[in-house]
């Protein structure tokens, strides 16, 4: 820092790696242009072995090329709700798989437990309470513990909710992008969190294309092949997406009036099935929200004839 303080405003190169957006914020502090090229591109211009010189010079030939986009610096508040994502999803994954060992344990001595996670742990207390189950004594200390560890992770997840809830009131966008079927909390505060300026995109599809919900292209000459989804992009954003693609296919269902998006949702699950609709539907759903992000307008839905 103190040699960049030295220096007059210049444009520092920088990889989005960790730690990238604190010193980029630093940097910008200073008066110097950051720009953060993704690892990924930079890498292919590293020729040979790896060094501090080569790494300079990938980093310069990567900044020429105008295909790469750099990564916009987040801010603080951005980082922080970054944070609050990556630790819900951590203690979401150690929570099933607490679930699933408990569930796997008590099927060994024949204790089976119905689909569905809000049904592992009643049962499991039942059968730790009840003397008769069949649990050998050696094994029910330890099984209370792991239940009483899911217990601990449910509320951990609860909390981060909690601060995601009272962040979505000092956010507009956050409470705009609510208003779209299928995008809740969790998706809204995601995406203003990981996209961070959809200015950047200069249209739905490119916004949807940077999620890796457009087919993938293997195209030559005349001939113009598209495959599955590119599968490109942040996966846990892509992931929030589906998900609520097929909440809005399965509301969709119960409904005897459905809105336009609603309406045409079932009808690519008629042509096409369960699987292509909810892809489908999640890539409109993210053109909906880049339009309704960039424009600042909430969802309006139209019904259907």
């Amino acid at each position: 820092m103190k040699f960049c303080t030295d220096q007059p405003p210049a444009t520092v190169l920088l990889e989005a790696c960790g730690s990238a957006h604190y010193w980029g914020r630093r940097l910008q502090s200073l008066g110097h242009r950051v720009v953060l090229l993704p690892p990924h591109a930079t890498r292919p211009y590293v020729f040979r072995n790896k060094t501090d010189r080569t790494d300079t010079r990938g980093l310069l030939e990567a900044y020429r090329n105008e295909d790469i986009h750099p990564v916009p610096v987040k801010t603080v508040s951005q980082q922080a709700l970054t944070a609050l994502h990556r630790l819900r999803s951590t203690w979401l994954a150690a929570r099933t798989a607490r679930l699933n060992t408990v569930r796997g344990l008590l099927r060994e001595f024949g204790c089976t437990i119905p689909v569905g996670a809000h049904h592992v742990l009643p049962k499991a207390w039942n059968l730790l309470a009840d003397a008769d189950s069949g649990l050998p004594d050696a094994l029910r200390p330890a099984l209370a513990e792991a239940c009483s560890e899911i217990r601990e992770m449910e509320a951990r997840i609860q909390l981060v909710e909690r601060q995601l809830e009272a962040l979505d009131d000092q956010t507009p966008a956050v409470v705009r992008l609510r208003t779209i079927p299928g995008v809740g909390l969790i998706t809204a505060t995601a995406l203003v969190a990981f996209v961070g300026d959809v200015q950047r995109f200069p249209s739905g599809r490119h916004f949807a294309s940077y999620l890796g919900l457009t087919p993938r292209e293997r195209s030559s000459g005349l001939v113009r092949r598209l495959g599955s989804i590119s599968k490109r992009g942040d996966v846990y954003l892509r992931m929030l997406l589906i998900h609520g693609a097929r909440a809005v296919l399965w509301a969709a269902k119960k409904r005897r009036t459905a809105g336009h998006l609603r309406a045409w949702a079932l009808q690519i699950e008629r042509l096409r099935g369960y699987n292509k609709a909810a892809i489908a539907l999640a890539n409109k759903l993210a053109r909906i929200v880049w339009a309704v992000w960039k424009h600042a307008v909430d969802y309006r839905e139209v019904t259907a004839a």
